[in-house]
């Protein structure tokens, strides 16, 4: 929410940065140094300046633009590509936002690894996908789908990038099939009647989960919260503020997930960091 408590400390804060409220503070950079590459022992001595990077990198992200509009401040758009390839591969962003998870769960005083989730999806453009894209006949959407699981405080745990013409329970049974992995001591998700289906809730059965299905209010008049739904909207809204996923722009799979773990992280950073 914005008040005048929170203007205040993102003012602080965008005084921190070089020039635009996107680059690493110092006490961001700090928390990320440890996790980046070490400079090679051998051969030519590295040039470019990792934080320089990351900070274009997240202007990127955050903005929308091209690789190739990115401002002059930055090192050459090529080097700073050529660099996000490379973390990508290596799953970075990705180790990044999960440790930044973890640590801002034991702040609100939560374990670092949630025992309940939150299952959704979202639907947006995807021009670039090419062959890799659907159509969504209940958004009326050309482009890909976006299957998510989120912590009870909306902090993303999983994603599970398909086309649009996946069905909701179809992109959940991926998600139920990596999520152990990551946090083992999941065992419950929140769902709306979009998954409720017989072959999701086997396959949840078989792997020790638990899906609820928040069900509508019958008799609804006008708009009304439901109880755990909530939570994961605000997480889509915490996502379009980034601009360059308002659609999908990416022809690949990867580098459209590096891109959504890029702008959760980043909040997260910024939450433990100030």
């Amino acid at each position: 929410m914005w008040t005048a408590k929170t203007r205040g400390r993102m003012a602080t804060i965008e005084k921190k940065t070089l020039r635009y409220p996107t680059d690493l503070t110092d006490e961001e950079w700090l928390q990320m140094e440890p996790l980046l590459p070490r400079p090679a022992r051998t051969g030519r001595h590295r040039s470019v300046d990792l934080r320089e990077v990351l900070n274009a990198v997240r202007y990127l992200v955050r903005t929308g633009c091209g690789w190739r509009m990115l401002p002059v401040n930055f090192p050459a758009w090529q080097t700073v590509y050529w660099w996000f390839r490379r973390f990508v591969r290596q799953f970075l962003f990705r180790t990044i936002h999960d440790i930044a998870l973890m640590i801002d769960r034991e702040r609100s005083g939560r374990e670092a690894s949630p025992s309940a989730g939150i299952l959704d999806s979202q639907t947006v453009k995807a021009p670039a996908a090419g062959a890799k894209r659907g159509f969504d006949g209940g958004k009326k959407i050309v482009g890909r789908k976006r299957h998510i699981a989120v912590d009870t405080d909306g902090r993303l745990l999983m994603v599970n990038l398909t086309s649009a013409d996946i069905s909701d329970s179809a992109g959940a049974q991926q998600v139920l099939d990596g999520i152990r992995k990551r946090w083992p001591w999941l065992k419950k998700f929140f769902a709306d009647s979009g998954y409720d289906r017989v072959k999701l809730m086997d396959k949840a059965a078989w792997k020790d989960f638990v899906i609820q299905i928040v069900k509508r209010i019958e008799n609804q008049d006008g708009f009304k919260v439901l109880p755990r739904r909530w939570v994961v909207e605000r997480t889509f809204g915490w996502m379009i503020r980034w601009r360059r996923l308002v659609r999908d722009y990416e022809a690949r799979i990867d580098v459209a997930e590096a891109m959504l773990h890029i702008s959760m992280g980043s909040l997260l950073l910024r939450r433990i960091s100030h």
